[in-house]
């Protein structure tokens, strides 16, 4: 069977709404965030810890989750996962304590765990090496440009059904969801394994010794930490907008709950057109022969740099300066997403899933630190230390692909490998 491009297509179109799903069931709690706090009393102490929660299971269970994609068929994982959380979002909606709504967070992040190394390993299977930069832009768009557009509908959804209301719809689109998921999808048979050399069906079994040398080989390369603290870093932006930004406008600008839904979509059209950007101008300079230290390295660099002009919108009071300098930031962190395609390009090819793992495990610690340290920096209602924090992280990303990551290459397998079984499924 060949691996045509419409099928390539179709499965891409899959992880891109699968992507705005699993970003519509994290970030409504954004959305929600200012009628919870009035209903149920919450400080902004309180509601940093509950912006927060998901990233304490999300980030533990990227190692594990990594470990489950290289192992589980993905047209089985995939659903499963979709379903458990999209419950969980749904039982969001039914409690009214601080500590129910905090174990919703948390067990939400725990099954949306494996999702994003689950959606590289799909792009890696069914994706040539230069066409994957390409691929990971147009499912990464998903998170920019679907929040774009559920942003005002999820507004509305709470204007007319309150935030409850939200939370139970979005848990209700996600399980319909995971049914189209199994039946959609297929996983890439052996003969279409065979007609790209970057991919293997295999199931590679290792005992506990040697899964534990494999994750110290993830945590002790340079190459590596290069790419883990620039996810980290871009994390740090990238969360702001996940979680404080609906806050920050409605509360500290006085935009408003409604309006605030509609100018809250303009960065993150800002971010679509920045991933897509990213992506295919990267693929169009790798397949003209430009080296991946240029066609990889230099969008993802702009990015961080441009992330950090975030800080701006502390100088300005003019509702568009704002908006344009937040938009000009998330811009950056768009062209900036395609960095998931350095797992691919550095991993040992039988540690896509484990790397990928690694490495938003130290993105999601982002989300365990800065809504908690934004709570803190502007629990008196002023977010100006808050933006300068993001630009720092900004810059320190930007600094770790320069001295860190170096010359783009594979790095070879673990010596242990050689001896692993692989045994057909």
């Amino acid at each position: 069977m060949q691996r045509t491009p419409r099928k390539k297509y179709a499965v891409l179109a899959l992880i891109f709404i699968s992507v705005v799903i699993n970003y519509m069931d994290r970030t409504n709690i954004s959305v929600a965030a200012s009628a919870m706090t009035k209903e149920l009393g919450l400080t902004p102490i309180q509601m940093g810890l509950i912006f927060s929660a998901f990233a304490w299971t999300y980030s533990i269970i990227q190692i594990p989750g990594g470990m489950l994609v290289d192992a589980i068929k993905v047209r089985i994982l995939y659903p499963f996962i979709l379903v458990a959380w999209s419950m969980a979002t749904i039982v969001q909606g039914l409690v009214s304590s601080v500590s129910a709504i905090v174990g919703c967070r948390m067990a939400i992040g725990f099954f949306e765990a494996p999702s994003y190394p689950a959606n590289n390993k799909i792009v890696t299977e069914w994706f040539s090496a230069n066409e994957r930069a390409g691929a990971i832009a147009v499912y990464t768009s998903g998170q920019f440009i679907g929040l774009a557009f559920l942003m005002p509908v999820l507004a509305l959804i709470q204007h007319t059904f309150g935030w409850r209301g939200l939370f139970i719809i979005s848990g209700l689109v996600g399980i319909a969801w995971a049914a189209i998921w199994y039946f959609a999808y297929k996983d890439p048979s052996d003969a279409e394994a065979s007609h790209s050399p970057d991919s293997t069906h295999a199931v590679t079994y290792y005992s506990a010794s040697e899964n534990w040398s494999r994750l110290a080989f993830a945590f002790t390369q340079k190459k590596l930490w290069g790419v883990y603290i620039g996810q980290f870093c871009l994390g740090g932006t990238m969360i702001f907008f996940l979680t404080w930004f609906p806050t920050y406008l409605a509360e500290y600008r006085g935009y408003g709950e409604l309006n605030t839904g509609f100018i809250a979509s303009i960065p993150f059209l800002a971010a679509f057109c920045g991933v897509l950007l990213s992506g295919f101008l990267s693929d169009k300079l790798v397949k003209k022969g430009v080296s991946n230290e240029v066609a990889r390295k230099t969008p993802i660099m702009a990015g961080l740099l441009l992330s950090s002009t975030i800080v701006g919108a502390n100088f300005v009071e003019n509702q568009a300066l704002v908006t344009l300098f937040l938009s000009i930031s998330f811009f950056g962190n768009g062209l900036a997403s395609i960095n998931w395609v350095f797992v691919s390009l550095i991993a040992p090819k039988s540690m896509v899933g484990l790397v990928g793992g690694c490495f938003n495990f130290i993105g999601g610690l982002a989300a365990v630190i800065v809504p908690v340290a934004i709570g803190y920096l502007a629990k008196d209602g002023d977010f100006s230390g808050a933006l300068i924090m993001i630009t720092g992280l900004a810059l320190v990303g930007l600094f770790s692909y320069v001295f860190l990551v170096g010359k783009v290459e594979v790095l070879e397998e673990p010596v242990q490998h050689q001896s692993s079984k692989r045994v057909m499924p």
